[in-house]
């Protein structure tokens, strides 16, 4: 299995500036991991571990896998958007 691609926005919600990276850290370090980013600084890391994500035997994990990062950035950027904290 092969290391996602990840994602990375720029976003501004009433005036302040945010970065959202969301990446999977592959096999070795089995976790999809975002963090939000402030003025350069790291607001928040929001770590999933891939067995939250992954069905046992399923040989679907790459598909899951890329499906979940998708999610997870989406979901920070909505909440960011919505004036919440993830």
């Amino acid at each position: 299995m092969k290391v996602q691609k990840g994602f990375n926005s720029d976003i501004t919600v009433r005036g302040q500036k945010y970065h959202v990276q969301t990446e999977d850290w592959g096999l070795q370090n089995p976790f999809l991991v975002s963090r939000i980013f402030c003025n350069g600084a790291v607001m928040k890391t929001i770590k999933t571990p891939y067995d939250t994500v992954l069905r046992l035997g399923s040989t679907q994990s790459e598909e899951a896998i890329k499906l979940a990062l998708r999610r997870q950035h989406s979901t920070i950027i909505d909440t960011l958007m919505a004036g919440g904290t993830p």
